[in-house]
């Protein structure tokens, strides 16, 4: 039977080990080049209007390329546009959220992961409801809220509610909790106290996970708009997102100069994700967010 089996495998009749499915990598890179193309279609397409005159955005039949290639949308939008100021403050806002969501989201991790104290479980099911409530149906009581404490028209009405976030607590306590307690075990026994332990040795161990948490805060506060737009009236305080929805609806139809605008929101985000890849790819295989 064993020698049928091997003349019938020779010739090609039975299939070997991986064999009959040379398709599935083709099939996988088809998949990802046509939802890559989806993606970046429309990116090309804001750089090309962008570069078109005015006047050739809106003219039938449909093309990318205008007659001359122009940077005038940019210049205009630079030197009448308030977006060195939107830059300025989504820097800002970002910023803070992203060091802020880091330092008490891991700490909240850690003191889940290896503390035990009254209420922890209790504590543990509101963070989880924290993923099943939308942001959306806290805007009201959160800019009641920051009305009252006179953080309207702020930074800090921006930036603190912005601060929780659960994902990242799970994140961290996925990490935390694959950390060896025998490391924990033996700092105690040397005399460090618990935030020695949470500073020294469970941080610098979680690097990667401080990257993922810390680059998709980032390019979340860089791009919210709704709680932006609520809590803030002020132009002067308007994030990058914000101001563009003030273009759009101030300028009317200029749609190389709400291009070039839009490019160069994105620009930052863009120029990040180039330079941290890498940090970004181990930060989602070392977390789980892969699925």
């Amino acid at each position: 039977m064993t020698t049928i089996v091997a003349r019938r495998a020779a010739s090609g009749l039975v299939e070997g080990p991986g064999r009959g499915r040379g398709w599935v990598r083709p099939l996988i890179y088809a998949v990802l080049v046509t939802l890559s193309l989806i993606w970046i279609v429309p990116i090309l397409w804001a750089v090309a209007t962008s570069l078109k005159p005015d006047a050739e955005t809106t003219i039938a039949p449909v093309s990318w390329r205008g007659s001359t290639a122009t940077l005038d949308a940019y210049r205009v939008a630079l030197e009448q546009g308030n977006i060195l100021k939107w830059y300025f403050n989504s820097l800002v806002t970002a910023s803070v959220i992203t060091a802020g969501t880091v330092v008490t989201a891991s700490m909240a991790a850690f003191a889940f992961s290896r503390m035990r104290f009254q209420g922890r479980g209790l504590m543990q099911w509101m963070l989880l409801a924290g993923l099943i409530v939308p942001f959306q149906a806290l805007i009201v009581p959160l800019f009641m809220q920051m009305k009252a404490f006179g953080l309207a028209d702020s930074y800090w009405g921006i930036i603190l509610p912005q601060l929780a976030s659960p994902i990242a607590v799970l994140v961290y306590k996925r990490a935390f909790d694959a950390v060896p307690r025998e490391l924990e075990e033996s700092a105690l026994v040397d005399g460090a106290s618990m935030w020695r332990v949470y500073r020294l040795i469970w941080m610098p161990l979680s690097r990667a996970t401080t990257a993922a948490v810390a680059i998709f805060t980032f390019v979340i506060a860089w791009n919210n708009f709704f709680w932006p737009f609520v809590v803030t009236s002020a132009g002067t305080l308007f994030t990058i997102p914000v101001g563009l929805a003030t273009v759009q609806t101030s300028y009317g139809a200029l749609y190389a100069q709400q291009m070039a605008l839009a490019v160069l929101g994105a620009l930052p985000l863009l120029i990040a994700f180039v330079l941290f890849q890498r940090q970004i790819v181990q930060g989602i295989a070392n977390t789980g967010l892969k699925g």
